[in-house]
C-alpha cells in the first residue's frame, strides 16, 4: 500500500480511533498513555503514535495549527481507516466559570474558518456526534474533572 503524502503513513498502521492534537510535542505525552506505543511517521508538523488502550488499537497524530493543515491530516487519516476523530488541543475562554484547566467539550463550532466550505456549504451546521460527547463527558466525569 502506498503512504500518505503528508502523514506518511500507510493503511493499517493506525487505530480507528484517533486523538490529534496540533502540537507535534502532544503526541508522544499522549501516547505514553498507550501500551506499546509506536512511532509510526515523523513528516513536517505530522507526527504519528500508534498503540493500545484498554485493549483497542488507537493513534495520535499532530494536525500543526490552522484548518488547513488539519484538513490535509483528517483527508489522510480517513484514508488510512480512522473512524472516531476528537480534536484536542487549548484555549482560553471569556467565562469567568471557566477555570485552568477545566475541559471543554464543545458540541458544534462555528464555520468561519475558511476551510469547509471547500467541503459543504456553510449552512451545513457542524455539530459534534452526540456519541462521541456523550463518551467525552462520561470520562471527565469519571476522572472527577471539571468540564464543560
Amino acid at each position: 500500500m502506498k503512504k500518505m503524502h503528508h502523514l506518511q503513513i500507510e493503511p493499517g498502521q493506525i487505530g480507528e480511533f484517533v486523538i490529534m492534537p496540533g502540537d507535534p510535542g502532544r503526541c508522544h505525552l499522549i501516547a505514553e498513555h498507550f501500551e506499546n506505543p509506536q512511532l509510526i511517521a515523523q513528516s513536517r508538523e505530522y507526527i504519528t503514535y500508534t498503540g493500545k488502550y484498554e485493549g483497542l488499537t488507537v493513534s495520535v497524530t499532530s494536525t500543526g495549527m490552522g484548518c488547513p493543515s488539519a484538513a490535509i491530516a483528517l483527508e489522510e487519516l480517513i484514508i488510512s481507516g480512522a473512524k472516531y476523530l476528537v480534536r484536542l488541543g487549548t484555549t482560553g475562554a471569556l467565562q469567568k466559570n471557566i477555570n485552568l484547566g477545566d475541559i471543554i467539550i464543545p458540541p458544534s463550532a462555528v464555520r468561519l474558518e475558511g476551510t469547509s466550505v471547500e467541503y459543504i456549504p456553510i449552512e451545513f451546521p457542524a455539530v459534534a456526534d452526540i456519541d462521541i460527547i456523550d463518551a467525552l463527558v462520561r470520562a471527565a466525569q469519571e476522572k472527577s474533572r471539571n468540564h464543560t
